[in-house]
């Protein structure tokens, strides 16, 4: 296995830059792994592929408005902050932007408090210490930071966050979810469809691409995620009762395959809260999830050998270009798979 057999030639023009209005009206391209077959529809009738019984489990998680400008003292030089984890109330992991973001320097916010850069780590991530915790500030002085590939500013923001939503802390969205409504939720509760919740709190280490010749040697991101007992026994009682498992996202999926492995005889998952690192790769045995909806990911990512391990690498490389041929639009704002 080579990260080059997850490679694939997507036109820059099928990259989405703007969200559909409304997010129920994105195409769905369903692929059923049993024998491969291809069927396209609109999201709004992902219905006529679901059964009564089914559980939809989907990530929570909100977008921080984590892009911060700021200005380098002394000299009031621009730089810019992105943070990506947080450690304690005032220290964060960051990636800084602007040079001479050495140890000791300051930064000031206009609005916020003064932040200093306490150690350089891999570059260009830095350890910064605010003044005072940063969180109060957020909506004031914090931008939400839309993925490299998109160059439209959105006209509105919660257009980049799950109609869901709820508990703050990732750098991306879960944009499996973006497809959902308030109306498509109450189609699919009245026609027999569940949903549970879980939180996984996504890194901006889910677009970068593997460069190692090797997958296997990539050092896989570590995220945040939580599954709490209520939403165990939803998805224990629902395998019970013969409905299907049916992640919203690849976040959903990576969240519950690690609460499979900390299951407890005759379940299927188990409550759990805490990091995880699970990198799923061709080869890997699915505990938890029987399909999954998820978006057309970037080439030689983490998420597309994902994908690949839940169908197969053959299959959804054909399915990817049939999709372009197709004019399906790519990536965080662009179209839906369902994955049978």
């Amino acid at each position: 296995m080579r990260t080059d057999d997850f490679d694939y030639n997507l036109p820059p023009e099928k990259i989405a830059q703007t969200p559909i209005s409304p997010r129920h009206n994105s195409r769905l391209l369903v692929i059923d792994r049993a024998d491969g077959a291809i069927t396209h529809s609109k999201f709004w009738e992902v219905d006529q592929f679901l059964k009564p019984g089914d559980l939809l489990v989907v990530n929570e998680t909100r977008v921080i408005p984590a892009r911060i400008y700021a200005h380098k003292q002394p000299g009031g030089g621009k730089a810019e902050l992105l943070l990506l984890k947080k450690h304690t109330d005032l220290e964060w992991t960051a990636l800084g932007g602007g040079k001479g973001l050495n140890v000791g320097r300051r930064l000031t916010i206009d609005n916020g408090p003064d932040v200093e850069i306490k150690r350089v780590l891999d570059a260009p991530e830095r350890l910064v210490q605010f003044d005072s915790p940063i969180e109060p500030y957020l909506e004031r002085v914090g931008h939400v930071p839309l993925p490299p590939y998109i160059h439209k500013e959105l006209d509105d923001p919660e257009r980049y966050q799950t109609v869901y939503a709820k508990q703050p802390g990732s750098a991306a969205a879960p944009t499996a979810g973006l497809h959902f409504t308030p109306e498509l939720f109450e189609k699919l509760e009245q026609f027999g469809v569940s949903f549970a919740r879980l939180t996984l709190h996504v890194g901006l280490d889910t677009f970068a691409p593997v460069t190692e010749t090797d997958p296997s040697e990539h050092k896989i991101h570590t995220e945040w995620c939580e599954l709490d007992q209520a939403t165990a026994d939803q998805i224990n009682a629902a395998k019970k009762a013969g409905g299907r498992i049916i992640a919203v996202g690849t976040t959903s999926v990576r969240t519950l395959e690690t609460a499979a492995q900390h299951a407890e005889q005759g379940e299927v998952v188990s409550p759990y809260s805490g990091p995880t690192k699970l990198f799923i790769l061709p080869g890997f045995q699915f505990k938890a999830v029987d399909a999954m909806i998820t978006n057309f990911h970037l080439p030689k990512s983490t998420l597309i050998m994902l994908v690949s391990a839940f169908a197969s690498r053959e299959m959804i490389l054909n399915t990817y270009q049939g999709a372009i041929d197709e004019g399906y639009r790519f990536f965080s704002f662009g179209d839906a798979m369902l994955i049978l």
